[in-house]
């Protein structure tokens, strides 16, 4: 078979097919499957989790996050192999719902999905600076870290990635595929290590696979274990980003919704070998939670190897994949903060929407500024309030969760009608498939409005809800201004 990059007659397709979706080929298609194929995991903080249940909600919410998860990865795929555009979902809400509808739906959509790509790239790239952090922690135990440290090497992380996102793009999906076995023989490093020393001590598979204990979270037995939930399902949060480079990836209607839906077995089984040893070697629990920063990874290494240096090295395999991590969500954001301006949705959209092609071979540039010019804007909110912050955290699942499950929910209600003729059809199963990626994205929103612990204080308030809240007015504002503009212009038009 011939290679998809040697194959000019698929970038044709590819081009031939976006412009029926209304859309002119800007971008260069450089990327395969492999280049699109990854997952935002295992750098997700596990402090909520030791809290809220231990070793048991570990790695049973782990593996039933990714089974839950995994119906919502098939029905993104199937719209998505239909639909292949940066827009992404707040495109398939245009083409699934009611022409009554579709122009409101798709704007609560595209705002949903626009204030995710945002909060989930923050909360990715914040995470890596406060794995940092951790990995000083190692060797400056005494150190007291004060938040305009950790905002200052936010500003370090976020440097590097615009470097990327801005000069080597055209190596990006060469970084995406190093990222892949990065993470793969990272993993198959810590497996090793933590196996053999395990310096803090070791535990029974009763204790690694059903110790629970959720007294710490003050939540009842019950509900503590679906708190427990929220690290993982943050993990598996970002898939639907995968959409958003679309308009670079060579036969898009075959390897994205491939790379949606196998980004859920890969992560799995790459988080069953990162968790498990880990929880045989486990040390103290209490003394974990207790870490100031909330982020006890390099701790937790340091306590398993015995020694400083050993908890250094695996914790510097955890940042690497951090790193990765922040350069490819960073990416995708800006492609689809991109897209959003080319459909005149955000303030300034024609600036946004140009494509610079002397850099990189054609990049959106002032997109990358802007995605970039909002994280760091609300970063600065760490510097006044760490539980203020880490909202974004959740509100980052709430939007993306409904801005995925939106257009599932329409396609249902049209009795599926339109996926007919989707390249990557579900076939009988899809009925199914799709009220359950609904019902788990509506109990994510539930979830994470939840404050992780009790009793609640102004430290450990979730102020979600109320961010979530904050970004549905700036749209609904933005909204009737548009429909004002447009008014305006129109009546302008007549003596």
């Amino acid at each position: 078979m011939q290679d998809d990059a040697a194959n000019p007659t698929l970038h044709e397709y590819a081009a031939d097919d976006l412009q029926k979706l209304g859309y002119t080929q800007e971008m260069t298609r450089s990327r395969g499957l492999s280049h699109v194929l990854f997952t935002y995991g295992l750098v997700a903080p596990i402090a909520t989790s030791l809290a809220a249940g231990g070793p048991a909600t570990i790695i049973w919410g782990w593996v039933a996050v990714s089974l839950l998860t995994l119906p919502l990865a098939c029905s993104l795929g199937e719209i998505c192999a239909k639909y292949p555009t940066s827009a992404g979902a707040y495109y398939w809400c245009f083409r699934l719902a009611s022409p009554r509808r579709k122009l409101l739906l798709s704007w609560i959509n595209g705002w949903l999905t626009i204030s995710g790509v945002w909060t989930i790239s923050l909360s990715v790239n914040f995470g890596t600076a406060q794995l940092v952090v951790a990995g000083a922690g190692i060797y400056l135990p005494g150190w007291s870290v004060q938040p305009w440290h950790t905002y200052l090497i936010f500003l370090a992380v976020m440097a590097v990635v615009v470097v990327f996102c801005v000069f080597f793009n055209a190596i990006l999906p060469t970084i995406d595929v190093i990222s892949a076995f990065w993470t793969l023989l990272g993993v198959i490093v810590v497996l090793v290590c933590v196996s053999i020393k395990a310096a803090a001590g070791r535990h029974s598979a009763a204790f690694a696979l059903g110790h629970f204990d959720s007294f710490s979270s003050g939540w009842t037995p019950g509900w503590a274990f679906f708190i427990g939930l929220l690290p993982v399902a943050y993990t598996f949060a970002a898939i639907g980003m995968i959409a958003s480079m679309a308009e670079e990836v060579r036969n898009p209607s075959l390897n994205l919704p491939k790379a949606i839906v196998w980004s859920i077995p890969i992560g799995f089984l790459c988080g069953m070998l990162f968790l498990v040893p880990i929880l045989f070697t486990l040390p103290d629990i209490a003394t974990l939670i207790s870490v100031p920063n909330c982020q006890p990874v390099g701790l937790m290494f340091e306590l398993i190897m015995g020694s400083k240096g050993g908890g250094f090295g695996l914790w510097f395999i955890i940042f690497g994949i951090g790193m990765f991590c922040a350069i490819s969500i960073s990416c995708a954001a800006s492609r689809a903060t991109w897209a959003f301006a080319r459909d005149a949705a955000i303030p300034f959209h024609r600036t946004f929407a140009k494509v610079n092609k002397q850099l990189s071979g054609g990049i959106p540039f002032n997109a990358i500024l802007l995605s970039t010019a909002i994280q760091l804007l609300l970063g600065l909110i760490y510097l006044g309030s760490s539980a203020a912050f880490n909202a974004f955290v959740g509100v980052a699942v709430m939007c993306l969760g409904a801005s995925y499950a939106m257009p599932v929910a329409i396609s249902l209600a049209n009795g599926r009608k339109d996926m007919s003729d989707s390249p990557f059809h579900l076939g009988r199963f899809g009925p199914a498939l799709n009220a359950a990626a609904v019902v788990w994205a509506a109990f994510e929103m539930v979830l994470f409005s939840m404050p992780p612990v009790l009793p609640v204080t102004s430290t450990s308030m979730n102020y979600a809800s109320v961010v979530f809240v904050a970004f549905a007015l700036i749209s609904a504002g933005w909204y009737l201004i548009s429909k004002l503009l447009v008014y305006i212009r129109d009546q302008s038009k007549f003596p």
